[in-house]
This record gives structure tokens, C-alpha cells and sequence, in this order.
């Protein structure tokens, strides 16, 4: 059953979200292409928060209220709440409303569910979500999600580095990129009948992004198994990115030689670029990205560059041009 805002969130910062995304709204009106988004200190590629999480599948499954082994990001900032979080989704594949994603995906079958690993690896695998849980240890990793909308959330999510599946399939020298791929099943995904896009949704990496340390591959949130409209069984969370490029519900990882064309960088590759990393200083072609909405916050906050892991990322980037990201 559909949640509304209105029951999860206090009346008054509903009506304020909902003028927000009113005025998004409006500066898509008439438009053919939707929006997309599809959440320190220390070395180069340590991780803000690395707390292990109980993720046996008892603790997975029983009925407890959902709960995350720190209230707050290493910034201090507190965690969205977890009704927040799983009703208000941005998932084309199911709909592009997002308070309407966790009805259309209830019922939404991820078991079994196989991911397959290849392309220019001397090693490859297919997986079943059984073998990915029992052969990484999942960690908790409190990261900030900067949807390119202009919105924002603090999520708990269980994962572990995309990093450690890559070595398992020992990728050969000429791979430079990671391509993954979301289910292609427009009977089970029925937004994927809609023609305004090139399904399955596709998106990638290059190598050394794919090998930092703060990629990871989430299988849960707030020490619970994933939910279909956060992506389940299994997604990426990239977060100095833009939300869209954590890719949800992935069924093909492949290691390829050449730049992948993203879903929405074939939609619409003036607005989308393969990068995307949050940048304030560089606005999206119909609206500015220097501050955001945090979920359940008033008023707006400023967007932090690298979406405040430039610390861990930022030289990944040396010598590039930050105002083409997009």
C-alpha cells in the first residue's frame, strides 16, 4: 500500500518539500526527458564510517524495528529516517513518481536472483545473491545521497567495496571501465514499456573509480535486506556522485575498454555526463546545484564539492576540466 509524504513526514516540512518539488517540477513542465537521480580524514581511500553490522539471516529477517549502528555521518549529520527513505524513491523502472515506487515494486520477486561478472576479466563468475552474502562480509557505511534534482538524504547502508568482487575476477590490463546493468524485465519492471528511454538502465565506471574504496555494492539499509524500490537485492552506492549513477537492482557487471553510454547520457547527454560528480559549481542545465534539500530539514543547505568526500575521490580527477562533469 502507498505511503504518503504526509504520514511519514510532519505536515508542516511535507508542505515545504512539496513547494520545492513543485518548482522542479515546473521547470520540467513541457520537457520530453525527466529528471534523473536513480546518498573526513584519513587516507585517499579510507572509508567515513566502517562499522560491522549483525547481518546473519536471522537478523536480517526478524521483525525488529530497523535500526543503524550510528545515529549521524562523519559530519555530524543525522540519519534520514527510514520511512523517508523507503517512500520516496526515485526507480523509472517501476514509476517515475516517487511516492508511488514502494506500491508499484511491492511484490517485486528478487530470489532467485543471479549477477553476472565478465567481460575482460581471466576470471569470470556468476553469482547467486546466496554466494555474494555469504562470501563478502557486509560492513554499514553512513553515506550522504545528492540526488541531481536538488534533494538529499543521510542513508545506513550494508554493502561491502565493489573493489573485492573486481579482484575475485582479476580484471586484465586492457580493461579501463565497469558496465553494469539493471534487470531488463518490463513485465515485472512495467516502466520499462515506456519508449522515452533505452532500456535496461545502464551505467558505469572507470577503473580507478570502481577500485576506490567508497564504491560500494549495498545489499540493505538500516541493517535490513534492500527493498525493491531501494534496489534490491543488490545496487551500487556511489556517493560523491549524483544518485543516479548508483545503479539499482544489478544483473551484469562487465569489464570493458571503452566508456559506456549510461542510460540517461543517452537520454540526454548535455544534461548527463558519464562523471557526474557533484559539483556545485557547475549548475544542471535547468537549475543551480550549489545547495540542496535535505529530507525532513527546513530551508536549504550548501552542496559540498565530491559531495563532501573530495578527501577520499578528489584526486582521482587531477588534470581534468571540474566544470565538464556534465
Amino acid at each position: 500500500m502507498k505511503i504518503r509524504s504526509s504520514e511519514i513526514t510532519p505536515e508542516h516540512i511535507y508542505l515545504n518539500r512539496r513547494r520545492f518539488m513543485t518548482g522542479i517540477g515546473a521547470l520540467a513542465a513541457g520537457a520530453t526527458i525527466l529528471s534523473a537521480c536513480g546518498t573526513q580524514s584519513g587516507s585517499s581511500n579510507s572509508a567515513p564510517s566502517n562499522n560491522q553490522a549483525d547481518t546473519s539471516a536471522a537478523a536480517m529477517q526478524d521483525d525488529t524495528a530497523p535500526q543503524a549502528q550510528a545515529d549521524t555521518d562523519e559530519l555530524g549529520d543525522k540519519l534520514t529516517p527510514f520511512d523517508a527513505v523507503t517512500n520516496y524513491n526515485n526507480f523509472y523502472e517501476f514509476t517515475v513518481q516517487k511516492e508511488a515506487v514502494a506500491g508499484a515494486s511491492e511484490g517485486f520477486q528478487t530470489d532467485p536472483w543471479t549477477i553476472e561478472v565478465g567481460g575482460l576479466v581471466n576470471n569470470p563468475k556468476t553469482y547467486g545473491m546466496e554466494d555474494i552474502l555469504a562470501k563478502y562480509t557486509e560492513q554499514e557505511r553512513i553515506y550522504r545521497l545528492r540526488c541531481v534534482e536538488g534533494w538529499s538524504m543521510v542513508i545506513p547502508w550494508l554493502g561491502f567495496p565493489l573493489a573485492e568482487l573486481l579482484k575475485e575476477v582479476d580484471p586484465k590490463s586492457e580493461a579501463q571501465f565497469v558496465r553494469f546493468e539493471t534487470l531488463h524485465d518490463p513485465d515485472k519492471l512495467p516502466g520499462q514499456k515506456s519508449g522515452w528511454y533505452e532500456w535496461p538502465y545502464i551505467e558505469g565506471l572507470r577503473m580507478d573509480e570502481a577500485m576506490n574504496d567508497l564504491a560500494i555494492l549495498s545489499t540493505g539499509l538500516y541493517g535490513k535486506h534492500l527493498l525493491p524500490q531501494n534496489g534490491a537485492p543488490i545496487r551500487m552506492v556511489i556517493p560523491w556522485k549524483y544518485g543516479f549513477k548508483s545503479i539499482k537492482s544489478i544483473v551484469k557487471i562487465d569489464l570493458v575498454d571503452t566508456m559506456p553510454t549510461s542510460l540517461w547520457m543517452a537520454a540526454a547527454a548535455n544534461e548527463y555526463g558519464f562523471f557526474a560528480n557533484v559539483n556545485p559549481d557547475v549548475p544542471h542545465p535547468r537549475w543551480s546545484q550549489a545547495t540542496e534539500r535535505r529530507i525532513g530539514e527546513l530551508g536549504r543547505r550548501k552542496t559540498l564539492p565530491f559531495n563532501g568526500y573530495g578527501e577520499q575521490v578528489a584526486h582521482l580527477y587531477d588534470g581534468m576540466d571540474l566544470r565538464k562533469f556534465y
